[in-house]
């Protein structure tokens, strides 16, 4: 879970790529770098990011079997909501608890 800013969107094959600003990383299990691209597994603009947007997203680690594949996936069961300060202060509360 991490709050970040959409700088670019670019399609690649039948998946979308984005290009994300990590501004602050709430709970993770991975590194993350202050620049990431994040993926989604379709092309149709699910879920609607705009580009200079800023979104509290849940998204997860994708290996592939062979170990050669690794990248962030936003996947269709994925959070992605558009950030505030009342989603920084429950992400909070909610990361003491768990």
């Amino acid at each position: 879970v991490f709050q970040g800013r959409i700088l670019a969107r670019r399609l690649v094959g039948q998946e979308t790529r984005y290009e994300v600003e990590v501004k602050t990383p709430y709970q993770h299990r991975f590194p993350l770098v202050s620049r990431e691209y994040m993926w989604v597994p379709n092309t149709c603009g699910c879920p609607p990011l705009r580009e200079g947007g800023e979104y509290l997203l849940m998204a997860r680690r994708h290996v592939n079997y062979e170990r050669t594949l690794n990248r962030i996936l936003l996947q269709d069961d994925g959070y992605a909501r558009p950030w505030t300060p009342r989603e920084h202060r429950l992400v909070r509360e909610a990361a003491r608890h768990c």
